[in-house]
């Protein structure tokens, strides 16, 4: 299977005006343009908002990249896209999920429009989560970020994502086997307790599988910044907002990045950084020893599961 990247993430929130405020104030994140306004209409859906109430950020020249929806029972990942290159090859994805024992059924229209995508495709990982496959996202011109952060993005993606898997094993061989993404390393946070990052382009890792506890869930979403100030001015924000930060600025021993977490208003986290290595054709996997040079304090096995637990 031939995917790029990360697409999009979409989250249920108990509170969207909540997160609203907490991505645009706290984050620098910007309200992009809501899915199902008109393209050719300049202008249209550009308040971040859609008739049920969700809201709708971006990052870059994509029109959205993070969705907030309203939800009133448990709070949690409501969809991941990840985006494939054209038509064809989401047909050959669809035939590969199916073949492999997946979910795969094609999206309708509608089902692109609510996305402002040109085409989709749904399956579902063996921990629940909703995958989407998608092509043809819509791009607008001239965006410039309203606190001056830039985001990489590009052939990299929109970020990463780390995952809960009560399931790893099975986790594991649906992401690598059916998927296509590469272990880039692993390490331990307790005894049978493991981290596991994966890549599918030269981002260190898109998705992460979290070995830790026996539930499935969203642990956090990473956005990483082109400059190390852009990170320093969200921690003084974050600090200054009163949030609940999770781990303290610190350097992850494997990506090198240099971060911090910081738990949204529906209790997913978020990681901010700057700095993470890339990797190549070339790389093998690695098993690292602590998973932090210095830093990121209050990130241990037991914070982690809270947050699964909470999330």
């Amino acid at each position: 299977m031939q995917i790029l990247g990360l697409g999009y993430v979409g989250l249920n929130v108990p509170d969207v005006e909540a997160w609203i405020a907490f991505g645009r104030d706290i984050l620098g994140l910007d309200l992009g343009r809501a899915p199902g306004a008109e393209a050719y209409v300049s202008g249209a859906g550009d308040d971040g908002r859609s008739a049920d109430g969700s809201a709708f950020f971006r990052i870059d020249d994509w029109s959205w990249r993070l969705g907030i929806h309203p939800a009133a029972g448990a709070p949690g990942l409501r969809y991941m896209g990840l985006e494939l290159r054209g038509p064809f090859e989401l047909d050959a994805a669809l035939a590969e999920l199916e073949a492999a024992g997946f979910p795969a059924r094609r999206g309708r229209g509608e089902e692109c429009t609510a996305r402002a995508v040109t085409g989709i495709g749904f399956t579902q990982d063996p921990a629940g989560n909703a995958i989407e496959l998608f092509y043809g996202p819509l791009v607008t011109n001239d965006y410039r970020n309203t606190r001056g952060i830039e985001f990489l993005t590009g052939a990299l993606g929109m970020g990463h994502i780390n995952l809960f898997a009560a399931d790893y094993e099975a986790n594991c061989d649906f992401y690598t086997r059916v998927l296509g993404f590469r272990l880039t390393d692993y390490y331990h946070v307790g005894p049978e307790q493991t981290v596991n990052f994966f890549h599918i382009n030269s981002r260190h890792h898109t998705v992460g599988l979290m070995k830790v506890a026996p539930i499935n869930g969203v642990h956090h979403i990473m956005f990483e910044a082109s400059d190390l100030d852009m990170v320093g001015q969200a921690y003084d924000r974050v600090i200054t907002a009163g949030c609940r930060i999770t781990a303290s600025l610190g350097r992850h021993s494997n990506d090198r990045i240099v971060s911090f977490y910081v738990e949204s208003p529906s209790g997913v986290e978020v990681e901010i950084g700057w700095g993470a290595i890339q990797v190549g054709p070339d790389w093998t996997p690695k098993y690292r020893g602590p998973g932090d040079i210095w830093g990121h304090r209050g990130l241990t096995a037991e914070s982690i599961e809270e947050t699964g637990r909470r999330a």
